[in-house]
């Protein structure tokens, strides 16, 4: 089967999220990266173009000139990766579902609840597919989590803990820190820690445990002098079982590097998972000793089997997660077929609305808001 024509907004020179988008896209080789408009300034993004081998006649300086393009030709992109800043997600992604392209889309899937809800309808009206990134669905122990919750090992849910560390925030960043700038301008990002990192927390408490978040309060804190936006978040949730949660996420936490934990606590069974170690869960039955339970550690992995690449006792991560979104996106445009995506546009509102959700508990004393 060939390949899809992929094309790419944003992710040009000095950007990060780009380069890891591309190397997922081609990681199964369901997709040809073939067309881009890797920048606003015209001049970056030809540059970039050029290093990464697209053909100058498909190298655009904006994104509706590339959206209209692309659909004009024969041979247009079938789908497109946008890598931006969060405050272009809805308008980017809008222009090229109005012309029936599907997109996949980093998250937050935008920097505000009215470009999401806008976003929504714009997908529902496009021929074209949306997606969503948020790559930790794609981790096998992940999946095989979410697996054992489905069927009853943990028993009923009472406790969800998700956490999201680091510490490179911890201090102000350095002038010429393009990932820093924008990341700390409530304008472009919509939102400090509870957007950029906060949001994969929360979506692997939902992701994991099958359930919705019905109420939140939240508690959100700027440390630095000067900065606008939040740099550490606590939120406790209501999941609709009835099951209590709690997110952490913190970007002033020293001694952390990408420290996203999650541990679901049932009424007969645990479970706790290690992004930095991701390739065990270690599951303990209620009275018994706790289990390690490995990426190949056998035939009842199901799911984890299921988005498993290399061979047991080899490490499969970040790359690979990644990469097992592009794979479930590209068949589903394919076959036309969305059964067996992982996560699209009503889970990217769902995290738009619980930043914005945090952000009004926080201004309001952390009071509780309805998510319902």
């Amino acid at each position: 089967m060939a390949p899809l024509k992929l094309g790419m907004v944003g992710g040009g020179h000095g950007a990060f999220i780009g380069g890891v988008h591309r190397m997922a896209a081609r990681l199964d080789g369901r997709f040809d990266l073939v067309a881009g408009a890797f920048s606003s300034d015209s001049a970056r993004a030809h540059a970039s173009a050029r290093d990464l081998g697209i053909e100058a006649h498909r190298s655009y300086a904006d994104f509706r000139e590339m959206a209209k393009a692309e659909a004009a030709r024969s041979d247009g992109i079938d789908a497109v990766s946008i890598v931006t800043p969060n405050h272009l997600h809805g308008p980017i992604a809008e222009a090229f579902l109005a012309l029936d392209i599907s997109v996949i889309c980093d998250k937050p899937m935008t920097a505000t609840l009215a470009q999401a809800q806008s976003l929504v309808a714009a997908a529902e009206a496009s021929k074209g597919q949306f997606f969503l990134t948020h790559n930790y669905t794609g981790y096998p122990m992940i999946r095989q989590a979410r697996q054992m919750v489905a069927e009853g090992a943990l028993g009923d849910i009472r406790i969800v803990e998700a956490n999201y560390l680091q510490d490179w925030l911890s201090d102000v960043p350095l002038d010429d820190n393009k990932q820093a700038k924008w990341r700390m301008d409530a304008a472009q990002s919509g939102g400090g820690a509870i957007g950029d990192i906060g949001t994969h927390a929360f979506n692997l408490a939902c992701f994991v445990t099958g359930q919705c978040a019905t109420s939140l309060s939240a508690t959100l804190s700027s440390h630095v002098a000067g900065r606008t936006v939040d740099d550490d978040a606590r939120i406790t949730l209501h999941l609709e079982s009835g099951a209590k949660g709690h997110i952490w996420a913190s970007q002033v936490a020293i001694g952390n590097e990408n420290n996203l934990t999650l541990a679901v606590y049932g009424t007969i069974g645990s479970l706790r998972w290690a992004q930095e170690n991701p390739n065990i869960v270690i599951f303990t039955e209620l009275g018994k000793s706790p289990q390690m339970i490995t990426r190949g550690g056998g035939a009842e992995n199901g799911a984890a089997a299921a988005v498993t690449r290399i061979p047991a006792g080899h490490p499969e991560g970040y790359l690979e997660a990644f990469a097992t979104l592009y794979r479930e996106a590209a068949e589903a445009i394919i076959s036309k077929d969305r059964s067996g995506v992982t996560l699209g546009v009503q889970d990217g509102l769902d995290g738009v609305r619980f930043v914005d959700a945090c952000q009004r508990s926080s201004r309001d004393g952390a009071s509780w808001i309805d998510l319902s």
